[in-house]
């Protein structure tokens, strides 16, 4: 790094020090503006948030590393603007009608208590034990790849680089996520998310400059063949391909698309601080923009890696180190520091997201639900504490990861297909059925997640044969998920069939059909044809993009 990168990162420190000292002289009123920064969020913050908060190190590190691997086989996950298109259309009135705080309290009102814990719990567990983990663990990684640093010394002990870079991303996320909530990490975003851009796409220009042009990296691609036919570019594989068959991609990357976009805390979260629902929908259109985008500046550098690679100009270590290597080696000075402060902006962005959204699970679905008479200044600062536990985990989680890391990192795509079936079939038939019965919800939640976990657990207990593995483990991990969102929704139905359904009154504008007159006034007075036009062009990209890699 040279003395300009380290000026230029150090820049981005000073604007990101600048927005928290903002927004924590803003002071928080009550858990509205601690959590949902008062619910008075525009669409650009909305957007960006959302962006940010996904790009995390399965971009950086997994994304990138998949592309110099397998090439287009998982941009199928990264093209999914339709899916924020459906949370924005399809959801968001009812998330804006019901003004709860998280997911499983709207699973309450439309289901019961115990449906609201269940998923709370679960929540809390993957926030933890995945995506925190494995964040952290990548931005160690990445960190120590990019400065080239192996140890430094204190007081006379050599201490891995890994360390420092680890803990102290956490540490850092963790003090301006503690302090400034919800409206840090939606105004952080503002300024992370258009460096993250700029230093990625000139990672892709000057690597595609280094191969030899666009025409060179697809033929270099297209020249590794599969045993089955299938080369990097294309999408559609065979259905023999034992990782990615068109058969169990097509809808399984749309269920976990589906729970991670539509449902999940972490990213719906954003959407309920929106200042009404005109400005919240137009924070998806704006952040399904954004998601066309990792395809070009992650997955296609990796590729870009590969053929480099393969021309001898690039000597990559792993696959997982293509977009710090290119970053290391292809940038000039000054680019450098603009592309670390982007991984920086992403790996932090997505790490206070975890905080925000799992302190504020805790807050509101666990301490709330129990010490339901405090004053609002009394949950704020439970909020705080328990954003710090939340911190306190990770870092104690850090040697676990360093060394099972690689294991648990190629785990977390077949962990995300075990959770997203159960929870996004208690979802969908919740919000399109007004006869789905609260009895019905909580055991749609209780046997996606056994079942899911069941094979996770004879995955990692390394069952080979037998009839177990015949019957569970035999199976495409894709194949697998659709086969347990189709016995979950059958189940539903059937549950729903023999027990009693929830009092229509009661969720009145929680499902299809339900909405007042003055509901669906409201939501129609909340877009126009400019949210239409952005919508189907959304639509039409990937349908291009389909088109040409097909």
């Amino acid at each position: 790094m040279s003395t300009l990168d380290w000026i230029v990162l150090g820049l981005f420190g000073v604007g990101l020090i600048g927005i928290v000292i903002w927004v924590i002289s803003k002071k928080d009123k009550d858990t509205a503006d601690y959590f949902l920064a008062g619910r008075d969020a525009t669409w650009i913050a909305i957007g960006a948030s959302i962006f940010a908060s996904n790009i995390g190190s399965e971009h950086l590190v997994g994304l990138a590393g998949a592309g110099a691997e397998s090439g287009m086989a998982m941009a199928h996950w990264e093209m999914h603007g339709w899916m924020i298109l459906m949370l924005g259309w399809l959801f968001v009135p009812f998330y804006s009608r019901s003004k709860v705080f998280t997911m499983p309290e709207f699973l309450e009102r439309r289901y019961n208590t115990q449906a609201r814990s269940f998923l709370s719990i679960i929540s809390l567990v993957s926030y933890i034990l995945t995506k925190v983990a494995v964040t952290v663990y990548a931005g160690g990684v990445v960190f120590k790849d990019v400065f080239d640093i192996e140890y430094v010394t204190f007081f006379g002990y050599d201490i891995d680089f890994f360390w420092i870079s680890a803990i102290g991303l956490v540490v850092l996320t963790g003090i301006y996520t503690t302090f400034g909530g919800m409206k840090a990490v939606l105004y952080t975003s503002v300024l992370q998310t258009p460096i993250l851009l700029i230093g990625s796409i000139a990672v892709l220009v000057l690597g595609l400059i280094k191969v030899g042009g666009w025409g060179e990296m697809m033929e270099i691609c297209q020249a590794n063949i599969t045993v089955h036919g299938d080369s990097m570019t294309s999408l559609m594989r065979s259905p023999k391909d034992p990782d990615f068959p068109w058969t169990g991609v097509i809808l399984g990357s749309a269920i976990i698309g589906f729970w991670y976009w539509c449902t999940d805390q972490f990213i719906v979260q954003r959407v309920l601080s929106g200042r009404d629902m005109k400005q919240a929908r137009r924070g998806t259109i704006f952040g399904a923009y954004l998601k066309l985008t990792p395809v070009f500046i992650f997955l296609i550098p990796g590729m870009i890696a590969y053929a480099l690679n393969q021309k001898g100009l690039l000597s990559l270590s792993s696959n997982d180190a293509a977009f710090s290597t290119m970053v290391k080696e292809l940038l000039p000075i000054g680019f450098k520091g603009v592309v670390i402060g982007g991984i920086l902006a992403a790996l932090m962005s997505s790490l206070a997201s975890l905080f925000n959204s799992s302190a504020m699970l805790f807050t509101i679905d666990f301490y709330k639900k129990y010490k339901p008479n405090e004053n609002e200044k009394h949950y704020v600062t439970v909020g705080r504490i328990a954003t710090v536990a939340i911190v306190l985990l990770g870092i104690l989680w850090i040697p676990v990861m360093k060394g099972l890391g690689k294991v648990l990192y190629e785990y977390l795509q077949d962990v995300q297909s075990l959770l997203a079936p159960g929870i996004a079939a208690v979802f969908l038939l919740g919000i399109l059925s007004k006869k789905t019965t609260p009895a019905a919800g909580i055991w749609g939640l209780v046997i996606g997640f056994t079942l899911g976990m069941f094979r996770l657990a004879l995955n990692v207990m390394g069952i080979e044969d037998g009839v177990l593995y015949d019957l569970v483990l035999s199976h495409n991990w894709l194949h697998y998920e659709i086969y347990l969102f189709i016995i979950v929704i059958i189940s539903m139905i059937v549950i729903s069939y023999f027990t009693k359904r929830k009092d229509p009154e009661l969720i009145t504008g929680l499902t299809m059909g339900s909405a007042t007159a003055a509901q669906r006034a409201e939501t129609r007075e909340s877009y126009n044809y400019w949210d239409v036009i952005n919508s189907i062009i959304i639509i039409a990209i990937i349908l291009v993009f389909y088109a040409y890699f097909w």
